[in-house]
């Protein structure tokens, strides 16, 4: 478990993926609005960011229909 705060969280999505389209203020959102689970300690959010990748990116999203 690799605790971050969402800035941390942030810089190391984009390390690891340049032309990631998320940006800090969507992520913020995201964990904010509880859709990626997060511990808050004090007034900063924690994000697991082993499983981040997890909730941005699940295993079997539904195929879009055309």
């Amino acid at each position: 478990m690799r605790m971050r705060t969402i800035k941390q969280a942030y810089q190391a999505m984009v390390e690891e993926d340049p032309g990631c389209c998320l940006t800090m203020t969507a992520l913020r959102r995201k964990v904010v609005s509880g859709e990626i689970p997060s511990v808050k300690a004090g007034t900063k959010y924690l994000i697991d960011i082993d499983r981040l990748e997890e909730f941005l990116f699940p295993p079997n999203p539904k195929k879009m229909e055309m």
